[in-house]
């Protein structure tokens, strides 16, 4: 089970315990889960108990019912009705074969690639927008207060760059004035949106690389806890900006893929005078599954992918 999916399974039990008369109240149409914060308990936290108005005793009786849903290893209530869980070991070549079989559409239900111009409350509400279609919801851009740019827009893309100008905008929260500055211009790793792009650059060039050796990538059973994880979070990260109309969500959580890719990119390809085995295989197509959400992510956000960077 990967997060998304815990989602869904948190709102059948739902219905099934209003059916049964074991709660009363609405069945939500969908339940956001978040990562549990510092100091919590499990992996995700989930307060939809708190929501019906149903406490600690409406979280008890989901908890028996989640308890033996596949995937799920434990459930706890904590607080005044808070639902913790932590998932089942995450199987790679599932989660791979899930990512690759939807590419730069894994986590979405529609992705829009349009690109995105004008002010800064054109942007930001273009990428909610985006998101929120992705997830399935109504767009409901407009109403959103966004802080303007403190300058022309067409000085920002002309001194910045389209990519460098619209990460700006839309990597800090919407009331809050977005940052410009030199670090925007720099073409190395202290840099977000250059780090994103390039890593999904160089998701692309290890395709080629691995071409050129005569392997392809094949999903399987890989040891990268840390990209599995980002990649596991994708479609989580995905609801949160759609539910809370915050695309800096989706942009920093991009950031976490790209660094495991960068961090696992050197893993892929043979060395020196070793054959490609099925482990290549199985690395090969987990940095592709990563290009590939770095590549749906920045189309979300109105940001290109370039091939080649």
């Amino acid at each position: 089970m990967i997060p998304a999916d815990l989602s869904h399974a948190v709102v059948h039990a739902v219905r099934r315990a209003v059916e049964a008369g074991e709660l009363s109240g609405p069945v939500p149409g969908r339940v956001v889960v978040e990562r549990t914060r510092p100091g919590g308990v499990g992996e995700y936290a989930s307060p939809v108990a708190l929501r019906m108005g149903r406490g600690a005793e409406g979280a008890l009786v989901l908890a028996k019912a989640l308890a033996l849903e596949p995937g799920i290893a434990t459930v706890d209530v904590t607080g005044p009705g808070f639902l913790n869980f932590t998932l089942a070991p995450l199987s790679a070549a599932e989660l791979l074969r899930d990512v690759h079989a939807r590419r730069e559409r894994y986590g979405c239900v529609e992705v829009r690639t349009e690109a995105v111009g004008g002010a800064r409350g054109e942007v930001v509400r273009g990428a909610v927008v985006r998101i929120r279609e992705g997830q399935g919801l109504p767009g409901e851009g407009e109403g959103l207060s966004v802080a303007p740019v403190a300058r022309r827009d067409g000085d920002v893309v002309a001194r910045y760059g389209a990519a460098a100008a619209v990460w700006a905008m839309v990597v800090v929260p919407a009331r809050e004035t977005p940052v410009f500055g030199d670090g925007l211009l720099v073409q190395g790793e202290e840099n977000e949106v250059f780090r994103v792009r390039y890593a999904h650059a160089r998701a692309r060039a290890l395709t080629r690389n691995a071409a050129d050796l005569g392997f392809h990538g094949e999903p399987g059973d890989v040891d990268a806890p840390a990209l599995l994880r980002a990649l596991a979070d994708h479609p989580l990260a995905l609801e949160a900006a759609a539910h809370h109309r915050a695309p800096e969500r989706l942009a920093r959580h991009l950031v976490v893929v790209a660094d495991a890719l960068l961090d696992f990119q050197h893993q892929v390809l043979p060395l020196g005078d070793e054959k490609p085995s099925a482990a290549h295989r199985a690395r090969l197509a987990l940095a592709e599954a990563a290009g590939a959400v770095l590549a749906g992510g920045l189309a979300l956000l109105g940001i290109d992918a370039p091939h080649f960077l």
